[in-house]
């Protein structure tokens, strides 16, 4: 059996050591995948440092796998020796429930996500359910492609789900690690994009990344003129914002949605959702069917993720630029561990 390479978190706020395992046996509907690049989420220091709570140690992290495929279960079908995939924040989901069997494998109640109570991908190999690990396709530069596989997919869900169509004018809160994905993706869509940042240090930036219009989002003036005009906002930042003007920025029938875990409770006013029939709304990453479907639209359009890289053996030194937040603006690990 071989043994696994890796860097695992032995307690909160302490460096990442080098650590080895054994993955036991290779389940029936499982696969094998030689880490090639993984990328760096907040919620791999959120976990590393456990900010919720929840972290077993040691505790190896990283959920943005890509590798090829070396060993399959014996009724993986899917999948092939040498094909190379990617690996996101699930690996599994029970492939019974009614989530499951209707297409919404991330709203199982018992998915299994890559980095609670298993190890992941800051190591040479990462075991996922075959039914969550996708191919990439042609044209996709596998290495900026891991945090496709958490940030991009989970902006790019909610365009699906709600039907955002190109005519829509869209805002998107956060031109960070998740925001800047969404603006390319709602460009390439074909939106009228509004991007939100208080770093005006910003605005150029999110207007090559593809908004039509920067605001500030600490000006009130700014989001007042907004009223009433946008179809759908998407807020991809975990800190508390002033809800009830951006729900005033909606048009009738608009959505403001977040994708980032806010910590307080949002407090908003009933009478302004009744008489705009306006919704608040949040979601978790996508099913493997929906990430497949971002895949090919990024690779038909040409957009990635835009990455900085870091070789693995230099993972601590990755995290505090993560710390920093001087990341531009998606962390990548190249695997030198082998």
């Amino acid at each position: 059996m071989t043994t696994i390479k890796a860097y695992a978190a032995t307690a909160p706020k302490s460096p990442l050591q080098p650590f080895e395992y054994e993955p036991g046996p290779l389940g029936d509907d499982q696969v094998d995948v030689a880490v090639s690049y993984c990328g760096i989420c907040h919620s791999d220091l959120s976990m590393i440092e456990n900010e919720w709570g929840m972290t077993a140690y040691p505790l190896v992290a990283g959920h943005e796998v890509i590798g090829a495929v070396t060993a399959v279960g014996d009724h993986v079908k899917n999948l092939k020796v040498g094909q190379t995939v990617g690996v996101g924040w699930y690996s599994g989901s029970c492939m019974s429930c009614q989530q499951c069997m209707s297409g919404d494998h991330n709203l199982c109640a018992t998915a299994e996500a890559t980095i609670i109570h298993r190890h992941g991908g800051f190591a040479t190999s990462v075991r996922a359910l075959s039914s969550w690990v996708v191919p990439l396709p042609e044209g996709i530069d596998a290495a900026k492609a891991g945090p496709l596989f958490c940030g991009g997919i989970t902006v790019f869900n909610p365009i699906l789900q709600f039907g955002i169509k190109p005519t829509d004018r869209v805002g998107v809160i956060g031109i960070g690690g998740l925001g800047h994905m969404a603006l390319k993706f709602l460009h390439a869509w074909g939106c009228d994009v509004v991007a939100f940042t208080s770093s005006d240090s910003k605005r150029e930036e999110a207007l090559q990344l593809g908004a039509n219009r920067v605001v500030n989002s600490r000006n009130p003036d700014d989001l007042n003129k907004l009223a009433g005009s946008l179809n759908f906002i998407l807020s991809t930042v975990n800190v508390s914002l002033d809800w009830q003007t951006l729900i005033g920025a909606l048009a009738p029938k608009g959505r403001l949605h977040t994708v980032g875990a806010v910590a307080e409770p949002v407090s908003l006013a009933a009478f302004p959702m009744l008489v705009g029939q306006r919704s608040f709304s949040g979601s978790p990453l996508g099913s493997p069917a929906t990430t497949a479907t971002m895949l090919e639209f990024a690779a038909r359009h040409g957009i990635a993720p835009t990455t900085e890289h870091f070789p693995m053996s230099k993972i601590n030194d990755a995290l505090e630029h993560l710390k920093s937040g001087q990341a531009r603006y998606r962390i990548v690990l190249e695997n030198d561990l082998n």
